[in-house]
């Protein structure tokens, strides 16, 4: 497991649960988050990680996650084929079960037509493949591919087709390999649960041990065995729920050697600085306000890029911490709120960067060292450990913001004037959804504000105004997001105040794209 650690020296533990090997598939965080939704740990690694990262956690299994590419293709990713004749239970899915097939000397062809979205499979009846332990003879699963196997390896045994007559699932080594080419890591799949438990507790024989409340001590004597007895932390809060769970764990090892530095730098939506500080005040935690919103705002003066504002702001941050450490009684330690999703994203499990968190991209002369408590969790997770240490319930439903805050939902350069804009029009819509009763079923909403002007008529008079985008998105973890079909009336109503109350607005729109294919954040 990720536990207590500096960035360069991340500990792993022998977890006895599932690892994912990475793909490149677009479903890899859902099937960890259904593993442990079983009560399983999981973790995800690179499809190209070595054999000893892979095995030094001592995983009861392995599952090899879908992917875009082709196991026919010259630079298709491969597997180290002694990862799958040791001992260890091996599950395939989709790209998984071709790859298996083809290392071991089957045939992976292009289908005809390929399969996507929702399929029936047919199971053969009597084979006795564990998997599929109360799973009736046909479901409907979901598909998403191309390639098939069309010849199995030896010693394979096919127990599944679909209705077009492509194989669906196979076994090897007794059942100790098992291959599936639909995924049942997705809720479209019937009985995709009880096919991932059947995998888990019947084959794998794993021990539904992922439980919070231990998590909760387990973690909390990590915490006690990095800093010891005398070391004091400082801890970069935001007013998000990972910082403050983050905050208040730590906290009950540490005492009064843990300050609690709220930078304020300049991308904070309105009047939230004022708010974070005095709902901190009412966790006992010792707090320090900071106003460094012109360090901030000169640094990144003429910055369009995304990722260069990220890393710019996530280099500051760094700074205005070790420069407040030294006014804490020289602080050894900095801790952060940093959960899985934002590993993922940021590439840090070894795939694709998608975007760089702030606090993940830290100097390498960085000054103090690093505290992550809840690395190893995803959102969801993050809340529930939340109320298990009595944070109130109004901190734990607030909606996700991130790092940056503004910097990356106000595209195009940040000037002071545009933020302020953005500020003004993102308390219309919250007001606005919270009005209707909406809030606490949203996971997340937010304006952003383009660099784009649009031409309108106010009084009869052409007005040349900026345009607001107004996103509001569902989701459990962060990892995958729908956009949420608010009532007509809220959007309305929003769009008329917002242009009616910030007349710099002169255009307002909806962003319904989904995550995939979009990211919840614009940038």
């Amino acid at each position: 497991m990720w536990g207590v650690c500096p960035v360069t020296m991340q500990k792993k533990e022998k977890s006895g649960g599932i690892t994912i090997l990475d793909f490149g598939s677009q479903y890899t965080q859902l099937i960890a988050r259904r593993i442990r939704e079983l009560e399983v740990y999981s973790e995800i690694l690179p499809w190209n990680a070595s054999p000893d990262i892979i095995l030094s956690g001592e995983p009861k299994g392995l599952i090899l996650s879908g992917g875009p590419r082709s196991t026919i293709g010259p630079d298709a990713p491969r597997l180290d084929r002694s990862l799958i004749e040791g001992k260890i239970s091996v599950l395939g899915i989709c790209y998984g079960m071709q790859l298996i097939a083809h290392t071991h000397g089957g045939e992976v062809k292009k289908g005809r037509l390929g399969e996507y979205g929702r399929t029936k499979v047919v199971f053969k009846d009597g084979n006795g493949e564990k998997i599929l332990r109360g799973v009736p003879a046909s479901i409907d699963v979901w598909m998403s591919h191309w390639d098939e196997v069309s010849r199995l390896p030896d010693g394979a045994s096919a127990f599944g087709a679909s209705e077009s007559g492509a194989l669906a699932a196979y076994s090897m080594d007794g059942g100790r390999i098992t291959a599936l080419q639909f995924h049942p890591e997705v809720d479209t799949t019937e009985y995709g649960r009880e096919m991932l438990s059947n995998f888990l507790f019947d084959i794998c024989g794993c021990e539904p041990n992922w439980k919070l409340g231990d998590w909760v001590k387990r973690s909390l004597d990590s915490v006690a065995s990095a800093v010891g007895e005398t070391d004091r932390v400082i801890c970069g809060i935001s007013g998000g729920v990972d910082s403050t769970v983050a905050a208040v764990l730590v906290s009950k090892v540490t005492g009064d050697r843990l300050d609690c530095i709220f930078v304020d730098h300049g991308f904070m939506r309105k009047n939230e600085p004022e708010q974070v500080v005095e709902a901190y005040k009412k966790l006992n935690l010792r707090i320090r306000h900071v106003d460094a919103s012109e360090k901030f705002l000169s640094a990144v003066k003429g910055l369009t890029d995304p990722e260069e504002k990220r890393k710019t702001i996530g280099e500051l941050f760094v700074r205005v911490f070790e420069e407040e450490a030294r006014k804490c009684g020289g602080a050894k330690w900095l801790l952060q709120g940093t959960i899985y999703p934002d590993v993922i994203e940021s590439g840090f499990t070894g795939g694709d960067v998608i975007k760089s968190h702030h606090n993940l991209q830290l100097p390498d002369d960085m000054k103090i060292e690093l505290l992550e408590p809840v690395r190893e969790l995803f959102k969801d997770e993050v809340r529930r450990i939340g109320t298990l240490l009595d944070i109130p319930e109004e901190m734990l439903k607030r909606h996700p913001f991130p790092g940056p805050g503004l910097a990356v939902r106000c595209l195009g350069d940040l000037k002071r004037e545009r933020l302020d804009i953005l500020r003004e029009a993102d308390a219309i819509f919250i007001e606005e959804i919270k009005s209707a009763g909406l809030y606490d079923d949203i996971w997340q909403a937010f304006c952003v504000l383009l660099p784009v002007r649009s031409v309108g008529v106010a009084g009869d008079v052409r007005t040349y105004g900026e345009t607001a985008v107004l996103r509001a998105v569902a989701s459990r973890d962060a990892m995958t997001a729908e956009s949420v079909r608010l009532p007509w009336e809220v959007i309305d109503k929003t769009a008329k105040r917002i242009c009616q109350e910030v007349p710099q607005v002169g255009r307002v729109a909806m962003d319904v794209t989904g995550k995939p294919p979009a990211t919840i954040e614009w940038e």
